[in-house]
């Protein structure tokens, strides 16, 4: 019943801007962290931001000064703007709830992924 719903990827020029937006659906009382991963082609999923749901934020080196995550506790949504957009930036990102409470259970859900393309 519960599902992550991405939107806001795409394709972009090198230096512009983008915004994801993740959305939480089903019963979900409360998540502890909301964040957003990241794989590129042949690389290995890595971390881009994460955000407790006391507003405390963390980043990869990469991407600090240029990403600003933050989220509404709720509507159990995140988001991820994103400038000064760079080639390297292009991957699949994913969206991830850890520490979910559904029916009083804790849980780790994760999105299917949107496409995010820089072009130089």
């Amino acid at each position: 019943q519960v599902q992550l719903v991405e939107s806001g990827g795409g394709l972009v020029q090198a230096g512009g801007s983008l915004r994801l937006s993740c959305a939480a659906s089903g019963s979900i009382f409360s998540i502890n962290i909301m964040g957003w991963y990241r794989q590129a082609p042949g690389k290995q999923r890595e971390l881009v931001a994460t955000i407790t749901s006391g507003g405390s934020t963390n980043y990869a080196d990469s991407v600090k000064g240029r990403f600003t995550i933050s989220r509404d506790n709720a509507k159990n949504t995140v988001y991820l703007q994103m400038n000064s957009l760079k080639p390297e930036d292009t991957a699949v990102y994913y969206c991830n709830a850890n520490g979910a409470w559904v029916r009083g259970v804790l849980y780790d859900y994760w999105g299917q992924g949107t496409q995010v393309t820089v072009s130089s």
